[in-house]
């Protein structure tokens, strides 16, 4: 656990100076400098667990990472080659190879398609705590460098390359959670889901970016926060929580939050998302995206089933009803803030 590290707090802040270093840089150079302290002070957390899957998961944390690293080099250095300058805003246009390449270490530090294959396993063999991170914090640098590498060039083959990655993030986050029975394979694929509608939501702008990315932290950090406080820290799948029944039915409902199920607030993004580029030529993308995101829709609503199902057959109906105050308020809660963000979005699409 985390409160067990002996400079627990010491590697979060050399974290936070790495990814703020990385965001506020304009030479890529520093960028790299401050993506790799963000690894050095995430490193530790993996390792000092005690434990083998804990160590496997940074292995393998640390080689995509370190494998990441090399491509921005790379590409930095075939685009200093092209243009005489390493400043990221030098008001010249990217070699093509290059710029692929640069796409290429940023995917793949965030397990976007197609190297979307190491996060699932790293997420599945770490403790809550490590997840949050990963799913959270560890997505701010990388995703900021996307969107200044798209207003930097916002070509057509990058377009074509941004919707690309977006659909084949959102396909493979609903088709590789179908066979998942744990709970943290289960999050790391939606993660995947996730970083494809945010990918396409870099297309039509920064405020898009930052508002679908507020509202999936804020969903992460009270589902994650919520199974790392009912949970001994081995847990496999949802039925193994060792908490009551109406604590695991709230812990079903962010959930079914996370994927989007509306009217609760994991909506909202979404919706945003499909409101802004409806009047785009790039809607069809967004079929792919509605199509995975109903995938991901299918096992979380199995989960909940079976989960309600297996709790009324054990605690009984009885006391499952709608009486109880603590379903009854999350629940209130939730709608509430969907129907509100629902009525404040269509006030500004009628502005």
């Amino acid at each position: 656990m985390f409160s067990s590290l002996p400079f627990g707090y010491m590697f979060l802040c050399v974290m936070g100076v790495g990814t703020f270093l990385s965001v506020s840089s304009i030479h890529w150079l520093s960028i790299w400098a401050g993506l790799e302290i963000n690894l050095i002070g995430f490193l530790p957390m993996l390792v000092y667990q005690k434990g083998v899957s804990e160590s496997e998961s940074a292995v393998k944390y640390f080689i995509v990472q370190a494998l990441g690293s090399s491509f921005l080099i790379f590409g930095s250095l075939m685009t200093f080659g092209f243009s005489f300058t390493w400043d990221l805003y030098g008001g010249f246009q990217f070699e093509i190879l290059g710029f692929c390449i640069l796409i290429s270490g940023l995917s793949m530090k965030l397990g976007m398609f197609p190297f979307h294959y190491w996060l699932p396993s790293v997420m599945a063999g770490l403790p809550w705590f490590s997840c949050l991170l990963l799913a959270t914090w560890q997505k701010l640098a990388p995703l900021f460098l996307l969107l200044c590498l798209f207003e930097l060039n916002q070509s057509y083959s990058m377009i074509v390359m941004f919707c690309i990655i977006s659909a084949g993030c959102t396909l493979v986050g609903g088709f590789g959670g179908m066979n998942q029975t744990q709970v943290r394979a289960l999050l790391g694929y939606s993660s995947i889901s996730h970083l494809g509608w945010i990918t396409f939501a870099v297309l039509h702008g920064e405020w898009a970016l930052k508002v679908y990315l507020s509202i999936y932290i804020l969903t992460s950090l009270s589902l994650f926060m919520s199974l790392w406080m009912s949970d001994s820290g081995n847990m496999k799948n949802i039925n193994s929580l060792k908490t009551s029944g109406p604590h695991q039915l709230i812990i079903m409902l962010l959930l079914l939050s996370l994927a989007g199920l509306p009217p609760l607030l994991g909506f909202i993004p979404k919706w945003l998302v499909i409101m802004v580029s409806s009047k785009s030529s790039w809607f069809p993308v967004v079929l792919l995206l509605i199509m995975g995101s109903l995938m991901s829709l299918f096992y979380y609503l199995s989960l909940f089933f079976s989960l309600f199902l297996s709790l009324a057959k054990k605690y009984g109906l009885g006391e499952l009803n709608i009486s109880n105050k603590s379903i009854i308020t999350s629940i209130a809660v939730l709608n509430i803030i969907g129907g509100l963000g629902l009525l404040l979005s269509n006030a500004l699409n009628m502005l």
